[in-house]
Protein backbone atom coordinates (compact mmCIF):
# COMPACT_ATOMS: atom_id res chain seq x y z
CA UNK A 1 0.00 0.00 0.00
CA UNK A 2 1.32 3.39 -0.94
CA UNK A 3 2.30 5.56 2.00
CA UNK A 4 0.73 8.68 0.51
CA UNK A 5 -0.90 11.64 2.17
CA UNK A 6 -4.66 11.57 1.85
CA UNK A 7 -5.13 15.32 1.55
CA UNK A 8 -5.93 17.13 -1.71
CA UNK A 9 -3.44 18.95 -3.86
CA UNK A 10 -6.04 21.32 -5.34
CA UNK A 11 -9.66 22.34 -4.68
CA UNK A 12 -12.01 19.43 -5.19
CA UNK A 13 -15.66 18.54 -4.84
CA UNK A 14 -16.98 17.70 -1.37
CA UNK A 15 -16.23 14.16 -0.25
CA UNK A 16 -18.47 11.88 1.73
CA UNK A 17 -17.50 11.28 5.38
CA UNK A 18 -14.82 8.63 5.62
CA UNK A 19 -13.75 9.02 2.03
CA UNK A 20 -10.06 8.76 1.21
CA UNK A 21 -8.25 11.48 -0.72
CA UNK A 22 -4.85 10.79 -2.18
CA UNK A 23 -1.97 12.63 -3.72
CA UNK A 24 1.65 11.70 -4.26
CA UNK A 25 4.12 13.18 -1.80
CA UNK A 26 7.45 14.57 -2.82
CA UNK A 27 10.42 12.51 -1.72
CA UNK A 28 11.27 13.30 1.90
CA UNK A 29 8.02 15.14 2.55
CA UNK A 30 6.49 14.06 5.88
CA UNK A 31 3.19 12.27 5.67
CA UNK A 32 1.56 14.58 8.23
CA UNK A 33 3.70 17.68 8.88
CA UNK A 34 2.03 18.36 12.23
CA UNK A 35 1.26 14.72 13.02
CA UNK A 36 3.00 11.48 14.02
CA UNK A 37 6.47 10.77 12.66
CA UNK A 38 7.21 7.67 10.63
CA UNK A 39 10.02 6.50 12.95
CA UNK A 40 10.12 8.69 16.08
CA UNK A 41 12.93 6.84 17.87
CA UNK A 42 15.03 6.60 14.71
CA UNK A 43 18.33 4.80 15.21
CA UNK A 44 18.92 6.13 18.72
CA UNK A 45 18.22 2.76 20.34
CA UNK A 46 19.47 -0.75 19.81
CA UNK A 47 17.92 -2.95 17.20
CA UNK A 48 15.91 -5.79 18.66
CA UNK A 49 13.17 -8.22 17.74
CA UNK A 50 9.96 -6.21 17.43
CA UNK A 51 6.68 -7.50 18.81
CA UNK A 52 4.69 -5.41 16.34
CA UNK A 53 4.46 -4.99 12.59
CA UNK A 54 3.89 -1.41 11.37
CA UNK A 55 0.91 -1.23 9.04
CA UNK A 56 0.61 1.30 6.25
CA UNK A 57 -2.99 1.60 5.10
CA UNK A 58 -5.24 4.26 3.69
CA UNK A 59 -6.11 7.20 5.92
CA UNK A 60 -9.55 8.74 5.45
CA UNK A 61 -10.07 12.47 5.13
CA UNK A 62 -11.56 12.61 8.63
CA UNK A 63 -8.63 10.73 10.14
CA UNK A 64 -6.12 12.93 8.33
CA UNK A 65 -7.91 16.06 9.54
CA UNK A 66 -7.85 14.78 13.13
CA UNK A 67 -4.14 13.99 12.90
CA UNK A 68 -3.36 17.48 11.60
CA UNK A 69 -5.58 19.33 14.08
CA UNK A 70 -5.31 17.26 17.24
CA UNK A 71 -1.89 15.62 17.21
CA UNK A 72 -0.12 18.71 18.60
CA UNK A 73 -2.68 18.78 21.41
CA UNK A 74 -3.25 15.13 22.32
CA UNK A 75 -0.61 13.14 20.47
CA UNK A 76 3.07 12.45 21.08
CA UNK A 77 5.90 10.60 19.39
CA UNK A 78 7.76 7.97 21.38
CA UNK A 79 11.28 9.20 20.74
CA UNK A 80 12.79 8.01 24.01
CA UNK A 81 14.61 11.30 24.56
CA UNK A 82 12.68 12.69 27.51
CA UNK A 83 10.64 11.52 30.47
CA UNK A 84 6.94 12.23 30.50
CA UNK A 85 5.49 14.12 33.46
CA UNK A 86 2.09 12.42 33.39
CA UNK A 87 0.38 14.91 35.67
CA UNK A 88 1.53 17.77 33.47
CA UNK A 89 0.76 15.82 30.31
CA UNK A 90 -2.87 15.19 31.29
CA UNK A 91 -3.32 18.34 33.34
CA UNK A 92 -4.36 16.47 36.48
CA UNK A 93 -3.26 13.85 39.01
CA UNK A 94 -5.79 11.20 38.02
CA UNK A 95 -4.69 7.56 37.71
CA UNK A 96 -3.04 6.67 34.39
CA UNK A 97 -3.54 3.40 32.54
CA UNK A 98 -1.34 2.47 29.59
CA UNK A 99 -3.01 0.68 26.69
CA UNK A 100 -0.68 -0.99 24.19
CA UNK A 101 -2.24 -1.58 20.78
CA UNK A 102 -5.68 0.01 20.48
CA UNK A 103 -6.54 -0.79 16.87
CA UNK A 104 -9.07 1.73 15.59
CA UNK A 105 -9.67 3.11 19.08
CA UNK A 106 -13.40 2.41 19.49
CA UNK A 107 -12.96 0.38 22.68
CA UNK A 108 -10.47 2.91 24.06
CA UNK A 109 -12.90 5.78 23.51
CA UNK A 110 -15.73 3.79 25.11
CA UNK A 111 -13.63 3.08 28.22
CA UNK A 112 -12.46 6.68 28.43
CA UNK A 113 -16.03 7.97 28.24
CA UNK A 114 -17.23 5.50 30.89
CA UNK A 115 -14.43 6.41 33.32
CA UNK A 116 -13.45 10.07 32.89
CA UNK A 117 -11.53 10.03 36.20
CA UNK A 118 -8.96 7.66 34.68
CA UNK A 119 -6.42 8.87 32.12
CA UNK A 120 -5.61 6.55 29.22
CA UNK A 121 -2.21 6.64 27.57
CA UNK A 122 -2.97 4.77 24.34
CA UNK A 123 -0.09 3.58 22.14
CA UNK A 124 -0.12 2.14 18.63
CA UNK A 125 1.77 2.33 15.34
CA UNK A 126 -1.28 2.22 13.05
CA UNK A 127 -1.77 5.71 11.59
CA UNK A 128 -5.46 5.33 10.61
CA UNK A 129 -6.21 4.08 14.13
CA UNK A 130 -4.38 7.03 15.67
CA UNK A 131 -6.44 9.42 13.58
CA UNK A 132 -9.66 7.58 14.33
CA UNK A 133 -9.09 7.64 18.10
CA UNK A 134 -8.28 11.34 18.03
CA UNK A 135 -11.43 11.94 16.02
CA UNK A 136 -13.55 9.93 18.47
CA UNK A 137 -12.07 11.77 21.44
CA UNK A 138 -12.80 15.09 19.79
CA UNK A 139 -16.36 14.17 18.83
CA UNK A 140 -17.15 12.85 22.32
CA UNK A 141 -15.42 15.64 24.21
CA UNK A 142 -12.96 13.27 25.88
CA UNK A 143 -10.05 14.97 27.64
CA UNK A 144 -8.58 11.89 29.33
CA UNK A 145 -6.98 10.29 26.25
CA UNK A 146 -3.48 10.82 24.90
CA UNK A 147 -2.26 8.99 21.80
CA UNK A 148 1.31 7.74 21.50
CA UNK A 149 3.05 6.78 18.28
CA UNK A 150 5.88 4.27 18.36
CA UNK A 151 7.42 1.44 20.34
CA UNK A 152 5.82 0.81 23.74
CA UNK A 153 9.04 -0.79 25.00
CA UNK A 154 10.91 2.49 24.51
CA UNK A 155 8.04 4.35 26.18
CA UNK A 156 8.17 2.11 29.23
CA UNK A 157 11.92 1.99 29.52
CA UNK A 158 12.92 5.53 28.62
CA UNK A 159 9.94 7.83 29.10
CA UNK A 160 7.95 6.63 32.11
CA UNK A 161 9.03 6.90 35.74
CA UNK A 162 9.06 3.88 38.06
CA UNK A 163 5.71 3.14 39.73
CA UNK A 164 3.95 5.72 37.53
CA UNK A 165 1.18 3.56 36.03
CA UNK A 166 -2.05 2.46 37.67
CA UNK A 167 -2.77 -0.20 35.10
CA UNK A 168 -1.68 -1.78 31.83
CA UNK A 169 -3.98 -3.10 29.09
CA UNK A 170 -2.89 -5.34 26.24
CA UNK A 171 -5.94 -6.34 24.23
CA UNK A 172 -5.66 -8.71 21.28
CA UNK A 173 -1.93 -8.32 20.58
CA UNK A 174 -0.49 -9.88 17.47
CA UNK A 175 -0.41 -13.65 18.27
CA UNK A 176 2.44 -14.36 15.85
CA UNK A 177 0.97 -17.85 15.35
CA UNK A 178 3.92 -19.46 13.54
CA UNK A 179 6.28 -21.18 15.94
CA UNK A 180 9.35 -19.46 14.52
CA UNK A 181 7.72 -16.10 15.32
CA UNK A 182 6.79 -16.85 18.94
CA UNK A 183 9.84 -14.88 20.04
CA UNK A 184 8.05 -11.77 18.74
CA UNK A 185 5.12 -12.11 21.10
CA UNK A 186 4.85 -9.21 23.51
CA UNK A 187 3.93 -11.09 26.68
CA UNK A 188 7.33 -12.53 27.58
CA UNK A 189 9.25 -12.62 30.89
CA UNK A 190 11.52 -9.70 29.96
CA UNK A 191 8.58 -7.49 29.02
CA UNK A 192 6.82 -8.34 32.28
CA UNK A 193 9.95 -7.43 34.26
CA UNK A 194 10.08 -4.05 32.56
CA UNK A 195 6.35 -3.43 32.97
CA UNK A 196 6.53 -4.33 36.66
CA UNK A 197 8.98 -1.51 37.31
CA UNK A 198 6.54 1.04 35.88
CA UNK A 199 3.37 -0.30 37.51
CA UNK A 200 2.45 0.75 41.02
CA UNK A 201 2.05 -2.08 43.55
CA UNK A 202 -1.48 -3.37 43.22
CA UNK A 203 -1.88 -2.16 39.63
CA UNK A 204 -3.50 -4.68 37.30
CA UNK A 205 -2.12 -5.96 34.01
CA UNK A 206 -5.11 -6.94 31.87
CA UNK A 207 -4.56 -9.04 28.76
CA UNK A 208 -7.11 -10.43 26.33
CA UNK A 209 -6.65 -12.63 23.30
CA UNK A 210 -8.74 -14.76 20.95
CA UNK A 211 -5.78 -16.98 20.08
CA UNK A 212 -5.98 -19.87 22.55
CA UNK A 213 -2.36 -21.07 22.30
CA UNK A 214 -1.19 -17.51 23.05
CA UNK A 215 -3.64 -17.31 25.96
CA UNK A 216 -2.12 -20.47 27.42
CA UNK A 217 1.38 -19.04 27.02
CA UNK A 218 0.31 -15.75 28.64
CA UNK A 219 -1.15 -17.63 31.60
CA UNK A 220 1.99 -19.73 31.99
CA UNK A 221 4.40 -16.79 31.75
CA UNK A 222 2.40 -14.51 34.05
CA UNK A 223 1.86 -17.24 36.64
CA UNK A 224 5.59 -17.93 36.78
CA UNK A 225 6.63 -14.28 37.07
CA UNK A 226 7.49 -13.21 40.64
CA UNK A 227 6.17 -9.66 40.23
CA UNK A 228 2.61 -10.68 39.31
CA UNK A 229 -0.18 -12.68 40.90
CA UNK A 230 -3.41 -13.89 39.38
CA UNK A 231 -6.52 -12.08 40.60
CA UNK A 232 -8.37 -15.35 40.11
CA UNK A 233 -8.23 -17.60 43.14
CA UNK A 234 -8.39 -20.65 40.89
CA UNK A 235 -5.32 -19.48 38.97
CA UNK A 236 -7.09 -19.51 35.62
CA UNK A 237 -8.59 -17.15 33.10
CA UNK A 238 -11.01 -14.41 34.13
CA UNK A 239 -14.39 -13.58 32.64
CA UNK A 240 -14.46 -10.41 30.55
CA UNK A 241 -14.82 -7.55 33.05
CA UNK A 242 -17.68 -5.12 32.40
CA UNK A 243 -15.30 -2.22 31.70
CA UNK A 244 -13.74 -3.94 28.66
CA UNK A 245 -16.16 -3.35 25.78
CA UNK A 246 -17.14 -6.14 23.46
CA UNK A 247 -15.80 -4.96 20.11
CA UNK A 248 -17.44 -5.67 16.76
CA UNK A 249 -14.44 -7.77 15.71
CA UNK A 250 -14.61 -9.76 18.95
CA UNK A 251 -18.36 -10.28 18.56
CA UNK A 252 -17.88 -11.63 15.04
CA UNK A 253 -15.29 -14.05 16.36
CA UNK A 254 -17.54 -15.24 19.16
CA UNK A 255 -20.33 -15.83 16.63
CA UNK A 256 -17.92 -18.09 14.76
CA UNK A 257 -17.11 -20.05 17.91
CA UNK A 258 -13.82 -18.36 18.81
CA UNK A 259 -12.86 -18.36 22.48
CA UNK A 260 -11.68 -15.09 24.03
CA UNK A 261 -9.64 -15.32 27.22
CA UNK A 262 -9.02 -12.48 29.67
CA UNK A 263 -6.16 -12.49 32.17
CA UNK A 264 -6.01 -10.07 35.10
CA UNK A 265 -2.79 -10.15 37.09
CA UNK A 266 -1.88 -7.82 39.94
CA UNK A 267 1.57 -6.31 40.38
CA UNK A 268 2.73 -7.49 43.78
CA UNK A 269 4.71 -5.43 46.26
CA UNK A 270 8.37 -6.39 46.23
CA UNK A 271 8.84 -9.01 48.91
CA UNK A 272 5.21 -10.15 48.92
CA UNK A 273 6.26 -13.39 47.35
CA UNK A 274 9.06 -15.46 48.89
CA UNK A 275 12.23 -15.07 46.89
CA UNK A 276 10.77 -12.43 44.59
CA UNK A 277 13.38 -10.21 43.02
CA UNK A 278 13.03 -7.10 40.93
CA UNK A 279 15.43 -5.10 38.87
CA UNK A 280 15.03 -1.45 37.91
CA UNK A 281 17.06 -2.13 34.77
CA UNK A 282 15.59 -5.29 33.25
CA UNK A 283 16.35 -6.77 29.88
CA UNK A 284 13.78 -5.55 27.38
CA UNK A 285 13.97 -8.03 24.56
CA UNK A 286 10.25 -8.68 24.24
Amino acid sequence: MSDSVNTPEAPHPAHAPGASIRRTRAKGEPRFPDGPKADPAGSHFERRIRSFQPRRSRVTAGQADALQRLWPKWGFDIDGRHRLDLAEFFGNDNPVVLEIGFGMGEATATMAAADPATNILAVDVHTPGQGNLLNLADQQGLTNVRVGNGDAIILLREMLAPDSLDGLRVYFPDPWPKKRHHKRRLIQPAFLSLAATRLKPGAVLHCATDWEPYAEQMLEVLTAHPDFENTRADGGFAPRPPFRPLTRFEGQGLDKGHVVNDLLFRRVQHGDRPGAQRSDQPSTGA
